[in-house]
């Protein structure tokens, strides 16, 4: 346990990373606006969404803070993962709403924001790099798995309702042939939630910057519309009914990718 992140160590060749689902603000709280201390922007829920990972002998790694203080998803050099679109920041200044996450002339300067990449950024990639290399010394290879999920509608970032199970492996490029099109066609079982394949959404920093087919590294980010699981408005509710249904199809996909996996390293 640390104050950056929560790991929980499993055995299988699967890392499951959820860099969206910390709550807290840090020391940054009293700077911010009332908007964003309802940090409407959290992957919510996510580790109660997937407690069935422990069966899968999963390694976890949760983080502790909000996006708002550093989002631990984006390139620390600032560059942007979809040139030409509305993105958030590396040290995000609105929410998705477009509303200011800071009071007037609060706002992180540069050198705050190289603080927090060295503070809460940098030890949560330095988990993931720990991790991916502990399982492949187990295995011969490993699987990252990019937990992710965003509310129903958001028009800052794409028109109408975004697909329930939005699958990103970087146009094919953070995994081995063939795994991407495996997830989709196993998600096709459960009809009632749409799934897409490299749409919106095909991976953030991490699934880009840590799958590394070639090295027998294998990411996958799953981009999960939150009215699957959850009350999308305030305060945010999680939905035990709904969220029951939704685990069993995302569990069985990542059992596919696992057997994907065990398939090409036979």
């Amino acid at each position: 346990m640390s104050d950056i992140y929560e790991l929980r160590r499993g055995n299988s060749p699967l890392l499951v990373s959820m860099p969206h689902s910390g709550e807290s603000l840090g020391p940054y709280m009293p700077r911010m606006t009332e908007a964003a201390l309802r940090i409407a922007d959290t992957d919510w829920h996510l580790p109660k969404l997937y407690d069935f990972l422990p069966e899968l002998d999963a390694t976890v790694l949760a983080a502790s803070h909000s996006r708002y203080v550093v989002d631990l998803n984006r390139d620390p050099s600032g560059k942007s993962l979809y040139p030409g679109q509305n993105v958030t920041e590396l040290c995000p200044t609105t929410t998705f709403d477009e509303a200011p996450i800071y009071n007037e002339g609060e706002m992180p300067h540069v050198d705050e924001i190289a603080e927090r990449v060295e503070t809460y950024w940098q030890p949560y990639h330095t988990a993931i790099v720990t991790e991916l290399a502990r399982i492949k010394s187990i295995h011969g290879y490993a699987l990252l798995w990019d937990a992710h999920s965003i509310a129903s509608e958001v028009p800052r970032f794409f028109a109408g309702r975004l697909p329930d199970l939005n699958f990103g492996t970087d146009g094919g490029k953070s995994c081995g042939s063939g795994l991407g099109k495996t997830l989709k066609h196993t998600s096709q079982n459960f009809s009632d939630y749409p799934a897409v394949l490299n749409g919106r959404f095909k991976g953030g920093f991490i699934t880009r910057k840590y799958g590394a087919p070639d090295d027998n590294i294998h990411a996958v980010q799953l981009e999960l519309s939150q009215i699957t699981y959850m009350n999308e408005a305030y305060p945010f509710e999680y939905c035990s009914s709904k969220a029951s249904q939704i685990a069993q199809p995302i569990r069985t996909v990542m059992e596919a990718m696992l057997d994907w996996s065990a398939a090409q390293y036979a």
